[in-house]
């Protein structure tokens, strides 16, 4: 069985990746919130639960550092540094979350990157939810990484 087969048999499995070499990587995701003008002021302002803003900056630093807990195949890996960037739009009612994920290991972090992306755009909704029912998350994707066997990927515009 080749390892482009592995899993073939129907076992659930953790590739294997001993024998690859340790290398610096990083990924950077992003996903929008989009509600009302309105809700991003209210989010930006506080609420009664406190900074919805800060929190999901908290939210996302624990997503990338649960990503393995969460999804079966995932690595554990030694991230060394994780960015949350949170951008406010409030004239377009948009919010921003972009997270940037860098590890020297043998496995890349874009799952702990897009996690971490989805987490912390969870968390504003959790609290845009009471101004807006109908806000939604859109876009989660891999903008970027670098670092491993695959080389550097970017993502169209």
């Amino acid at each position: 069985m080749t390892t482009d087969q592995a899993g073939a048999d129907g076992v659930t499995r953790i590739v294997e990746v001993g024998a690859k070499a340790e290398t610096e990587r990083e990924a950077v995701a992003e996903c929008w919130m989009t509600t009302t003008p309105e809700t991003v002021e209210q989010l930006l302002a506080g609420t009664k639960k406190g900074t919805p803003i800060e929190t999901a900056k908290v939210a996302g630093m624990m997503g990338v550092k649960q990503t393995p807990e969460l999804l079966p195949h995932c690595h554990l890996v030694r991230v060394t540094g994780a960015d949350v960037e949170i951008e406010p739009a409030a004239a377009a009612g948009r919010i921003r979350v972009q997270i940037t994920v860098r590890a020297t290991d043998r496995t890349g972090v874009e799952m702990e990157a897009l996690t971490a992306a989805a987490v912390a755009a969870l968390s504003l909704y959790d609290t845009a939810k009471a101004f807006d029912r109908s806000a939604r998350i859109d876009g989660l994707r891999l903008l970027r990484k670098s670092g491993g066997k695959s080389g550097d990927y970017r993502a169209e515009p």
